[in-house]
């Protein structure tokens, strides 16, 4: 049986029960089925979320980013191991960038995680960005409410690089971890001003062996850079740390301070404000999606689209009119 034929076989309350009860092969299926662009697949998944709704709220989501060869997925591995036996149940968000050539994707993470892969208490998702732009892949933020319904309390999104992708994860997350490289004498390489506005905490990676020195150098030169920028909250001052997965260390100092971050947001109201704000911006982001999906199927308005490019393009009408004499085709003002 073809995907969509399955998906549309498995009614409502199978996906409900199965999410609620952990079942991993239904959330699987669950997180297939909120990707679909199909219309009946799109129907049902709306009616899904709205119905798991009131158990996505209480998991830690933690954004994680980093400049090439800093060791995103190695250090998730090593953190995910160490969570799980803390007690805490953890979901990888992977999210693979899609060849714009070909249009395929690695999706290997459970491959760079594998003692993750094999725990009980873990799922990993890798899942390829399809063209997004940023790099986010287009339903990211629906699947982590479904793992958070199936009871994983941590939640942590891997990015594809340093790029426009960290805004949109860092717009969606609780935290925003930022890893880096030590060594080459300039330690802003690789790295932009903005992503370093954004973070909420900066861990120099493979701080070991000989790199020890030049890690906790580098620790100590981005640590001035964040005194001179303006944190992204006032409750906030972003550490910078020191960590090595090889060998174990600095992984729990790191934790500690996402326990602290949350523990203070809360008490600040800040946390329940940027929930909220997320919840609205998710909304606006569908409403965009529904829009651009009239614009790619309907077909009456695909040939008056066709018609006022040509228009543009020769000259004859601005872009401006055009785009208004769209918008109200498709009624709005």
């Amino acid at each position: 049986m073809s995907v969509a034929g399955y998906q549309k076989s498995v009614p409502l309350h199978a996906y409900v029960a199965g999410v609620r009860d952990g079942d991993r092969a239904m959330l699987a299926r669950a997180i297939t089925l909120i990707e679909s662009s199909r219309g009946e697949h799109v129907a049902l998944a709306e009616e899904l979320l709205q119905c798991l709704l009131p158990l996505t709220c209480n998991a830690i989501r933690v954004g994680i980013t980093g400049v090439p060869g800093a060791g995103k997925s190695t250090a998730i591995d090593q953190l995910g191991i160490n969570l799980i036996e803390q007690g805490h149940r953890v979901a990888v968000l992977a999210v693979d960038p899609t060849s714009t050539r070909s249009g395929g994707s690695i999706l290997a993470d459970k491959t760079r995680m594998a003692r993750l892969a094999q725990s009980k208490s873990a799922f990993i998702r890798p899942s390829p960005t399809s063209g997004t732009l940023g790099g986010v892949a287009r339903k990211t933020r629906e699947t982590m409410a479904l793992v958070e319904a199936a009871g994983f309390d941590v939640v942590l999104v891997e990015t594809v690089g340093v790029g426009q992708s960290e805004f949109a994860v860092a717009g969606m997350v609780d935290f925003f971890l930022v890893l880096l490289l030590a060594g080459g004498g300039d330690e802003f390489q690789g790295i932009k001003r903005g992503i370093i506005e954004i973070a909420d905490m900066i861990a120099i990676t493979k701080a070991d062996g000989d790199n020890s020195a030049r890690a906790m150098k580098a620790a100590s030169i981005y640590q001035g850079a964040l005194a001179i920028l303006t944190p992204t909250s006032p409750n906030w001052t972003p550490p910078v740390l020191t960590t090595s997965a090889q060998e174990n260390r600095g992984l729990d100092e790191l934790w500690a301070c996402i326990l602290e971050h949350r523990r203070i947001m809360q008490a600040s109201g800040e946390f329940a404000a940027r929930r909220g704000a997320q919840a609205v911006d998710w909304m606006r982001t569908l409403l965009q999606e529904r829009l651009e999906r009239v614009l790619r199927t309907d077909a009456e308005v695909q040939n008056r689209v066709q018609g006022l490019e040509n228009e543009v393009r020769a000259g004859r009408l601005t872009p401006a009119l055009a785009a208004g004499q769209l918008a109200a085709l498709m009624g709005v003002r």
